[in-house]
């Protein structure tokens, strides 16, 4: 049966993920901790399907302050498919040098921030170009994304580089390249992908972890509450809680 195929294909994922990056996993959750105690953002890019973990992340019931999410409109919503904001509108930007830099130019940054990208390749012009500026204003950069076969993969930016070498801390979500991982018999593509699943994965390592670490320090967290379980009378005070702790330190963004 090629559901348990492909529950096993992300099994095998996750298990090397828990094997190979808990150490960059906890060198990219330190960082993350200083700059949130530092009362400044983590922020977080991604493109196309790379945008989910970001999404995942914050706001949503168990996370916290200190993640600012920046999803480029036209970068995720092309599930319109053809048409107005379609795929290949976003196949096209992705691969638009210099876009990124744009990007970049709507928000304010410190060097205490750290900027965490999602790309399961690391080839593209945006999320480069998002990361050089990145460092120019001089963030740490952190990139999750599949590091299989890194050495043959040819980069569509003009620096030469890929994503994964501009970063100062790669997590290796473990990923398959090609990413789709059951065959069919009659059909040459696979279905099936793996990267989401990845991504998420080791994004609540990380989040939990740099929980923890801030924990330890004493620092207090704003955390989302879940507001739908009965007889919690103060969720909804908690909620406001974060939602006040965000606007007051997004307000420098």
């Amino acid at each position: 049966m090629l559901a348990i195929k492909w529950l096993n294909n992300v099994r095998k994922v996750m298990d090397e993920i828990e094997s190979t990056q808990l150490d960059a996993i906890k060198r990219a959750a330190e960082t993350m901790a200083d700059t949130i105690e530092a009362r400044r953002w983590v922020h977080t890019f991604g493109c196309g399907h790379a945008t989910l973990p970001v999404e995942e992340m914050y706001p949503r019931i168990g996370g916290f302050v200190g993640f600012h999410p920046i999803i480029e409109l036209t970068l995720s919503y092309f599930t319109h498919i053809v048409g107005d904001m379609g795929v290949q509108q976003f196949v096209f930007l992705e691969r638009v040098e210099g876009y990124g830099k744009e990007i970049m130019k709507g928000y304010n940054f410190d060097p205490q921030d750290t900027l965490w990208i999602f790309s399961h390749t690391g080839i593209n012009n945006v999320n480069i170009d998002v990361a050089m500026e990145g460092k120019k204003k001089g963030m740490k950069v952190i990139v999750f994304g599949s590091t299989e076969n890194l050495e043959k993969r040819k980069t569509r930016h003009s620096s030469g580089k890929t994503l994964f070498d501009l970063a100062d801390i790669v997590v290796n979500t473990c990923a398959p390249l090609e990413d789709a991982s059951v065959s069919l018999n009659n059909h040459f593509d696979k279905v099936g992908p793996v990267s989401t699943m990845a991504f998420v994965t080791t994004v609540w390592m990380t989040i939990v972890t740099v929980a923890e670490i801030l924990d330890e320090r004493g620092v207090k967290l704003f955390i989302h509450p879940s507001h739908n379980i009965p007889g919690d009378t103060t969720a909804h005070e908690r909620l406001e809680e974060a939602l006040k702790a965000y606007k007051e330190r997004v307000s420098g963004v």
